[in-house]
């Protein structure tokens, strides 16, 4: 083995060798285990959540396959609508000064699967060099020919059973991108906006209680009140109650509206008047429907203002009724300019009462950037009511769990109150919806347009116009656990990997996907789709803060493996930043925390971080420490191998004939026990932390800082039996060859490379094996030793006892020591007589005996283990005068620290002015100064007595 630890070496090595070598598909053997990789965006690149979530399905996916399970981790990315569309019209436009309205449909997206096959496979690319261990044999994508298949025949279906409907709805509208969104793609921004107090005159002479002739209304969104149809009240305000039933004339439009009583109008907010638009706010909807009040739309798609405003029933009819027309001031307006215009209408008609600055959320469109607008629009919609209920059933049963259970509220809490989900998209790139429209409008549902004519014997002179829409990407996403493995054929794949085993996900997703697959799911193939869901934490910073480009923290995965530099890394953070004085902030900070860059740290020192966060809490903050402590632990196992190699290659690892096993092998292999129980519980109830602790504590306390060691009084002792060299070789290379399996799913890579050469010593190693494909290590109670255990926690409390007494008084590490021990019981003298040549050594002990009488003792520092006393005689050990000089120096110099402090406390302005958490600071300090100075005066004191 190389001398040092170098992952970048040896990690795309193995990588491609595993994927050359098939190792990634399923056995064929075993009880089936299924992870259906969540789709990651075609367009993206590998950010940290996904780093973290592809780190816990790989561990889980080569623990159960080193178990012997049939493992499918099916792997895949979605064609991500929106996003992707965005990107290629950018490209478009920067390349050939084109729009994909020059180009028309059929070109475009010709480009767009141009763009897919040259470029979108950057974030394989990058799961490649996570080692995720996915079946590449089997990827797919959420525009291919067979799910293409699967998505119309659920469109269809849904359609006949009347359970797709189109209708006219609010939906979250972006008026840059010309498309309704989910509310997933909502991005909600708190900020300072304006809250405008306008008055609406009462009509035919009312006037209120209190003798006003008109009522005040709160908004900050004036442009809306175009679109006005009523006010509400509370119904139990007394204020109003004389006014329910009477009309408003809707300033600037002439519209007499209705006052109406509503609980949605809250009597201790403002004036407890609202005003009421149901066709541009979501709770407004509400309440017309409540009310039974028309629908006036008064935007455009761009968010401009119509010459005349669109008027529709509840259904979704035209409403003739109903005056359409809107002040020709405002027609073609932007939003915001209108909404200027109407405030300085409102103000000179004397009907501003006031304004008011406020703290607000708007909803921003996370591709556009655009502040979204409600909007009345023809979309298609999936009647969930009835995919509900069974979906809720599932989970209520047990036939589905959570884990941490506690997300199941979350998801019973969303799937009791359901909205019919619009799933149409006003885009090119997607799933076109199959329907096909007559010139009279009359809509016909089928796979194509030929089953479509077939279906309602349309002749061929009559023209149908496919729908222009395309299909929500959550629509197909919805399909991914049984639409990857062919439904809706029957494919031998559906029967052995459906159900799959459990879904990794994050919880920020469980309405809109999660809920969403097991609605579908059930629905076409009576399954589940997945038998656990295990919710994980969102990765944040050290200080909890969300990852963005806008705040400068984000870390890339790749960077963290490869390592970065300093200006490369600036460059990356600062790039593209529109506002210069956010760009130098960013550069600042990033200069401060990596002075230096981000140095390698390779795939399993970053796997084996996410791992020790995968705690059952909502936030993972992501520590750089942690990172450099566990490519430390990396640097540990690849040092403590070269050690068990130096000591074992080309020698008898007692693999046949007689061995004798010392002490400390007998109590690594019981140590051996527990941690294999440990870890492989840790792993079954997903607590990854737990797992990654147990081997950590295992491999770097256990069997690198007191194994190794112990063998070396056996491997380095020419009075040694060859019985016994034999059995500390066999039980270093076994023990270390079982390490690297347990270690195998957290880090394949190191455990891989050393296996390799550890296995054959250990005897378990076939021609052209993988530790990948290697049985996982199971407990055996039989090899528990809890005397070998007592013995040697006895022998490391009085080792760790002699090296407290060197570090107290100030003893060289190799000075060898006289040692007493004293008081203790029969089983301390027995376990000294076997453990003398132990003791010698790794202590650097002179010699080590028994005190029967403690009254005979010489001065000596004092070590308890147990009951028993470690004496280490000071005499001779030391040059008295100097050292206590040198302590009266320390002494002396503690004294004026803790007056510095004593002084400040003392100062009563101090005290009383300073904040509480800086004095408690200081008693803090105080307390921990007096502290080491009691220690040193001791030490000073049992010096003087020598």
């Amino acid at each position: 083995m190389d001398k040092t630890y170098q992952p970048e070496q040896i990690e795309t090595r193995w990588y491609q060798r595993w994927e050359a070598d098939n190792r990634f598909a399923p056995s064929g053997e075993g009880q089936p285990y299924t992870i259906m990789i969540p789709p990651p965006n075609v367009t993206g690149s590998l950010h940290m959540g996904h780093a973290f979530q592809d780190t816990i399905m790989d561990t889980l996916t080569r623990y159960k396959r080193m178990q012997g399970r049939n493992t499918l981790w099916q792997v895949g990315t979605d064609h991500a609508g929106i996003a992707t569309q965005m990107l290629v019209e950018r490209k478009v436009a920067a390349e050939e000064g084109k729009s994909r309205h020059d180009l028309g449909r059929e070109a475009f997206t010709d480009k767009i699967w141009e763009w897919k096959q040259e470029s979108g496979g950057h974030i394989t690319r990058q799961l490649r060099r996570m080692g995720a261990s996915v079946d590449w044999s089997r990827e797919r994508f959420t525009m291919d020919d067979g799910f293409y298949k699967a998505v119309q025949e659920v469109f269809v279906r849904l359609f006949d059973e009347g359970l797709i409907y189109r209708g006219k709805r609010l939906v979250n509208w972006d008026p840059t991108l010309h498309t309704a969104i989910s509310d997933l793609e909502v991005e909600n921004k708190e900020q300072q906006g304006q809250f405008w107090h306008f008055r609406y005159p009462l009509a035919d002479g009312v006037t209120t209680d209190a003798g006003l002739d008109h009522l005040v209304v709160a908004t900050t969104r004036p442009e809306t009140l175009l679109g006005d149809t009523g006010v509400a009240v509370n119904p139990e305000d007394p204020r109003y109650a004389s006014l329910i039933g009477k009309f408003i004339e809707l300033p600037l439009v002439g519209r007499r509206i209705p006052i109406v009583a509503d609980a949605h109008a809250d009597m201790d907010k403002g004036s407890g008047c609202v005003k009421i638009t149901p066709a541009h706010d979501f709770n407004d909807y509400a309440v017309g429907k409540r009310q039974g009040h028309v629908l006036i739309n008064v935007f455009t798609p761009d968010a401009t203002i119509r010459e005349r405003a669109e008027v529709f029933n509840l259904d979704g009819t035209p409403n003739a009724d109903v005056d359409p027309a809107l002040p020709a001031a405002y027609a073609g307006l932007d939003r915001y300019a209108a909404r200027e215009r109407i405030v300085a209408d409102m103000d000179a008609a004397g009907l501003l009462e006031t304004t008011e600055t406020v703290t607000n959320t708007l909803p921003y469109g996370d591709r556009s950037g655009d502040v979204i607008e409600p909007l009345l629009t023809d979309q298609w919609f999936v009647a969930v009511e009835t995919l509900a209920k069974p979906a809720i059933e599932a989970v209520e049963n047990g036939d589905i769990q959570f884990v941490p259970k506690n997300y199941e509220n979350m998801y019973f809490a969303w799937m009791r109150d359901l909205q019919d989900w619009c799933i149409s998209r006003q885009l090119w790139w997607g799933h076109r919806i199959p329907a096909w429209y007559d010139a009279e409008g009359k809509v016909y549902v089928g796979r194509t347009e030929a089953e479509v004519r077939d279906k309602h014997g349309l002749d061929a002179d009559i023209a149908l116009t496919q729908d222009e829409d395309v299909l929500d990407t959550w629509f197909s996403a919805g399909l991914w656990t049984f639409a990857t493995l062919g439904w809706p054929e029957k494919t031998p794949e559906l029967a052995t990997f459906h159900p799959t085993s459990v879904l990794v996900t994050g919880f920020d997703i469980i309405f809109f996907w999660v809920a969403r697959m097991i609605m579908m799911t059930l629905k076409f193939t009576g399954e589940v789709p997945f038998k656990q869901v295990y919710v994980h934490g969102l990765v944040r910073d050290a200080q909890g803060q969300k990852m963005s480009k806008s705040k400068g923290n984000v870390l890339d995965p790749i960077d963290l493996i490869d390592g970065i530099d300093l200006e490369t890394l600036v460059a990356k953070r600062t790039g593209n930043m529109m506002q210069p004085q956010k760009a130098r902030a960013i550069e600042k900070a990033t200069r401060a925390e990596f002075p230096d860059g981000i140095e390698p740290h390779g795939t399993d020192a970053l796997r084996f971080t996410f791992l020790s966060l995968a705690t059952t809490g909502r936030d993972v903050k992501f520590d750089m420490g942690r990172l450099d402590g566990f490519r430390n632990f990396c640097n540990k196992l690849w040092n403590a191998s070269r050690y068990v190699l130096m000591n074992t290659e080309g020698e008898d690892c007692g693999l046949d004939g007689e061995v004798t096993l010392s002490l400390a092998d007998r109590w690594i292999v019981s140590r051996l026990q527990h941690t294999e129980r440990q870890v492989t519980r840790a792993l079954e109830e997903y607590r990854f932390d737990l797992a990654s602790q147990a081997l950590y504590e295992f491999v770097w306390n256990e069997y690198c800082d007191w194994y190794l060691e112990l063998s070396k009084p056996v491997l380095w002792d020419d009075a040694a039996t060859p019985q016994a060299k034999r059995g500390t070789r066999r039980t270093l290379v076994r023990v270390l060859e079982a390490i690297l399996r347990l270690a195998h799913p957290m880090m394949p890579f190191i455990s891989e490379e050393i296996w390799q050469r550890v296995a054959p010593l250990a005897g378990t190693a076939a021609e052209d094996a993988s530790i990948m494909n290697q049985p996982w290590p199971q407990a055996d109670d039989t090899r528990l030793d809890e005397s070998a255990e007592r013995d040697i926690e006895w022998l490391k409390g009085v080792i760790v006892a002699v090296r407290n007494v060197r570090a107290e008084m100030n003893l060289a590490p190799g000075k060898p020591l006289d040692v007493l021990l004293t008081k203790g019981g029969d089983a301390d003298r027995e376990r000294l007589a076997a453990n003398r040549v132990f003791l010698a050594k790794l202590a650097k002990l002179a010699s080590v005996e028994w005190l029967d009488d403690p009254a005979q003792a010489p001065l000596a520092a004092t070590q308890l283990v147990g009951d028993m006393e470690v004496l280490v005689p000071m005499a001779d050990l030391i040059d008295k005068d100097a050292e206590i000089e040198r302590l009266t120096k320390e002494l002396d110099k503690q004294d004026k620290f803790i007056g510095g402090i004593e002084k400040k406390l003392g100062n009563e302005s101090f005290v009383a002015k300073a904040p509480a958490e800086v004095v408690e600071k200081e008693r803090a300090k105080l307390a921990e100064a007096q502290a080491s100075r009691q220690v040193l005066a001791e030490q000073r004191d049992k010096i003087a007595a020598l």
